[in-house]
This record gives structure tokens, sequence and C-alpha cells, in this order.
């Protein structure tokens, strides 16, 4: 995803203003809005918020002091501007196909609180002919760990951006926390937690700082060493964000989405660059932050992740769900026969069935006690994941 300081050369469609902060462009495309750029420099005295001719530099202001006063005031800037990029803006042009959905009934738990928090019907996102997302419904109900499966090109991440309200739909109707992500409120925004592919942190200032600085955003935050333990970067507070390491970087990313304490946390591929270790530590944190009743859709590549975390996965493949389920039981995995292996002599047998207890203990007579070298399987989630994508192998 390109990052929203990227200088932009399309149209200017207003100014604003913050902290010293100043320019906001927006980049769009026929069908809408897609990215929100910003051209951003410290005003002069008595310089009025407007279009700067160019992107900020460090020039004039090269003391660390003044760089990490000016990487708060970006990104702060950045934080406000991605809430208007979220919800306040609509293209050039003409105005958006799509409107806010109609309030309507929507399931509620025992406190109240509606079941589904993000309901997707028939969602579509295209790019001239090309159809990257092409008619998808799913439902992610409160409380669960959603998983959402793919290959590179499936359309996870479009999904995902269109439900955290960075990417405007071609069609179809989407709900999260009960309100359309294209038009939120600010209420919402501050339900809502996101760990994106690419960082959000600026290089400029410590980790502390960093975290400190998102969760002023947020009305509940959690205390800055809270976060900072869950994660495992306590030791790095003080360091520099531009100087860790790459798993480092994705730890204060995860750090970043949870300091708000949201109720709805979204988590792109987000143990990119993790050891083992770091991984399993991770794992920990979802399932502890599930306890509390955060609502989590994770995309990834590690299919392990998926089945130790998730209590349903979705497989998308071209653009559309191919199969949901639980990952014990997705597209019949718990009824496909058993695959039962050993040895014979000098060779290995394999044979399949539904009764692997009855056949194991015929073969177990028939070798009078134990089976040579006897293995029993059933299909792994990457068996089944595999056969769904199409995979030739």
């Amino acid at each position: 995803m390109r990052s929203p300081f990227a200088p932009a050369a399309e149209d200017d469609v207003g100014q604003h203003g913050l902290r010293g902060v100043v320019g906001a462009r927006w980049r769009h495309g026929g069908d809408g809005v897609e990215q929100f750029g910003l051209v951003l420099a410290p005003p002069t005295a008595g310089e009025r918020p407007g279009r700067h001719p160019g992107p900020v530099t460090s020039a004039g202001h090269g003391s660390p002091s003044a760089k990490r006063a000016l990487s708060l005031r970006i990104l702060t800037f950045y934080i406000v501007a991605r809430g208007m990029a979220i919800g306040g803006r609509q293209p050039i042009g003409g105005r958006s196909t799509n409107r806010p959905l109609a309030a309507r009934p929507a399931g509620l738990g025992n406190d109240g609180r509606m079941d589904d928090v993000i309901e997707i019907a028939g969602l579509r996102k295209s790019y001239g002919a090309t159809a990257a997302v092409d008619g998808v419904d799913l439902t992610v109900r409160r409380g669960e760990v959603f998983g959402l499966l793919g290959p590179n090109g499936a359309g996870k991440t479009t999904t995902v951006e269109i439900c955290e309200g960075y990417r405007r739909r071609s069609g179809g109707d989407v709900r999260v926390l009960d309100e359309d992500p294209e038009h939120p409120s600010a209420r919402w925004r501050s339900r809502v937690g996101l760990v994106l592919q690419s960082s959000q942190a600026s290089e400029e200032l410590t980790v502390a700082e960093c975290v400190t600085h998102f969760g002023s955003f947020y009305p509940r935050p959690r205390p800055t060493g809270e976060v900072l333990a869950l994660v495992g970067l306590e030791h790095k507070a003080s360091s520099r964000a531009g100087k860790l390491s790459g798993g480092q970087q994705r730890r204060l990313d995860v750090a970043l989405g949870i300091v708000g304490r949201p109720e709805l946390l979204f988590l792109d591929e987000p143990t990119t660059g993790f050891d083992p270790e770091a991984r399993r530590q991770f794992w920990d944190l979802i399932r502890a932050l599930r306890a509390e009743g955060t609502t989590i859709l994770l995309t990834t590549h590690y299919l392990d992740e998926a089945e130790a975390l998730a209590d349903r996965v979705a497989v998308l493949a071209g653009g559309r769900i191919r199969a949901l389920g639980a990952p014990a039981s997705l597209d019949g995995r718990d009824e496909a026969p058993a695959v039962v292996r050993w040895s014979e002599g000098e060779q290995r047998r394999e044979a399949r069935t539904d009764t692997p207890t009855a056949f194991v203990a015929e073969l177990a007579a028939r070798f009078h006690g134990e089976v040579p070298e006897l293995m029993i399987a059933r299909p792994t989630l990457e068996d089944v994941y595999l056969r769904l994508i199409g995979d030739p192998s």
C-alpha cells in the first residue's frame, strides 16, 4: 500500500491546517477515491494553512528535537487526515455511488450489542475490467477470531481495506460495527484498531513516543508500558523506531494497533518477519485479546497460525469465497477418509478408510500386536487449502 505521505500530483480539493502541518490532497480514479496524500510543512509566521508547493524536508529543521517535533505533527496530521479519508470526503468529478446504509435492526447479544460485527453482502471491487473482489458474502461474529486465507492477489487485503474504510467498494453492502466504513463516525474510528502491511510509525520518534502519541487519540488507551510489555518491546522503549529490526518494527505496528483498546482489530499479515518464538508469543497475545472480548479479523499466509488462532476461516481465491467454516471442519475436512500407512516386509503400504479404528484393529490382529511404522492421518488444513485454490500439485 502506497504511503499516505507520498506527494500526489492529482487534484487539490481543499486545504486543512493542523498544529503547523499543512496541505491535503485526494488521489482518485474513475471509481472513486483510492488514496489520501499529504503535503506537509511547518508554516512560516503569518502563513495560512493551505497548499504547499512540495513535501516537507529536514532543511532548516536538522536538530533531533526539531525532527521529533515535526514527526509528532506529521503523525498527528496523518491520524486525523486518515479519519477524513475514511469518512469525510467525496471524490472529484462526481459523488460516490455508495451511500451510507440505512439503519436497520441488528442481531443483539445479551449486552444489547449486535452479534455480527462485520456484515458483507455482495461485495465487489473492480479496477477497470479486473474484478479484485467478485461478490463476497461473509459475517464476522462478536468476540471471534476470523481468518481470511488466500494466495497473493486473491482479494484479501482489498476486502480488509474496504472494511477498514481505506478503500471504496464498487458495489455491495458492508457494515462494520453497524456503520458503513465509507461514512464512519468519529466514535467508530475510536473503536477500531489497525495493523497494516506497511508500518505506521515515524522513524524519528522513540518506540514509547510512538505508542503514547497514538494512544492520545483514543478515549481509553492502554498505558504505554503495558502495551510495550504485551508486544515484547519494553527493552526498546527509548530506541528510535527507525533503528528497529524488521521483526521489532512489526511488533511496534501491533502495539499501535492495540493501544486504543479496540473492539475490532484488523491484523493484515501481522507476523511477517517474526521468528518462531516471537510468533508463538504473538499467538498468546491474540488469545488474551480474544479473552477480553476483542473481535479480530486476521489475514495470514501461515496456515498453522490460522488453525491455532481462528474460530472460523474463509478461503478467498479469484476474488470469491471458496469455503468458510471452522479450520477443523473446513470443506468437509473432518469427514474425509483417513489415510493409514504401515510397513509390511520391505514395502510401505497405504489405505484410505472411513473407519480407521476398525481398520487398525484388523491390522494389529494380522501382525499379532504392534503394526510396523503405523501412521494415521486425515487431510491437513494445507491439503484442503491447496485443493480449494486449485493448486495443480
